[in-house]
C-alpha cells in the first residue's frame, strides 16, 4: 500500500515509528499515527491549532492511557490491526476525494473514520469527532508550498530517517515493477503457447 502514499504521507509512518521506539512500544497503533500526523506538520496542521490539540498534549495521554514499555524495539515495528484498518480507510478517503495518492490529511480522515482507537479517544477530548472531521474535510491544501516545506524538513532529519523513508518508498516500487514484469512473461507464454498451437493446426 505504501506505494500509494505520497512523500509527507510516508514521513508521517516514520516519525509514527520514532514515537513507538521512543515509548518503548512493539507495535505502530492510531496513537503513534496521531503523532506522526502532528509531528510532521503539514496539511493536517490547521485542524490541529483549530483545536488546540498539540505533541506534548497527545504524547502525556498517550503516556497516561499506555504507558511506556519495557524493551527498546530494534528493526521494523509492524502496525496493529486497527492501525491497518486506519490505512485501509485513508487510501478510501483518498479515492472519495478524487485523489490516486494518500495524503496525511487522508490519513487524519482515517483515523476520525475508524473513531475507536486511541487516537480517536485522545481526539474526543478536545471536539467531537465530526467537528473535526468536517474541519479535515474543509483542509484546502496548498502542495507546492507544502512541498517545499518538506524538503526543508526531509533535510534536517538525518540520513537514517531518509533513508528508511525512501527505502519504503523502494520497497513499494519494486513491489510494483514486480507485477509488472510478471504480467508481460504470463503475456509473453500465453503468446507463444498460442503461436505454437496456430502451427499445430495449419501445419
Amino acid at each position: 500500500m505504501f506505494e500509494r502514499f505520497n512523500d509527507r504521507a510516508r514521513m508521517v509512518v516514520v516519525l509514527a515509528q520514532q514515537e513507538a521506539r521512543t515509548l518503548r512500544h512493539n507495535y505502530i497503533g492510531t496513537e503513534h499515527l496521531l503523532l506522526g500526523l502532528l509531528r510532521e506538520g503539514g496539511a493536517a496542521a490547521p485542524v490541529f491549532e483549530r483545536f488546540d490539540v498539540t505533541t506534548e498534549e497527545v504524547q502525556a495521554q498517550v503516556a497516561r492511557i499506555i504507558g511506556q514499555g519495557d524493551e527498546v524495539t530494534t528493526g521494523q515495528i509492524p502496525f496493529t490491526p486497527r492501525a491497518k484498518k486506519v490505512l485501509e480507510l485513508s487510501l478510501r478517503e483518498a479515492l472519495d476525494s478524487g485523489d490516486n495518492y494518500i495524503r496525511p490529511e487522508h490519513i487524519l480522515l482515517g483515523l476520525l473514520r475508524e473513531g475507536e482507537g486511541v487516537a480517536a479517544r485522545i481526539l474526543m477530548d478536545f471536539a467531537q469527532l465530526e467537528e473535526i472531521r468536517a474541519a479535515a474535510l474543509g483542509v484546502a491544501a496548498d502542495r507546492p508550498r507544502e512541498e517545499r516545506a518538506f524538503r526543508s524538513q526531509l533535510s534536517t532529519l538525518g540520513p537514517e530517517v531518509t533513508e528508511e523513508l525512501m527505502l519504503r518508498a523502494a520497497v513499494g516500487s519494486k513491489r510494483a515493477l514486480s507485477l509488472l514484469v510478471a504480467g508481460w512473461l504470463l503475456f509473453a507464454v500465453a503468446l507463444g503457447v498460442g503461436v505454437l498451437i496456430g502451427w499445430a493446426i495449419w501445419g
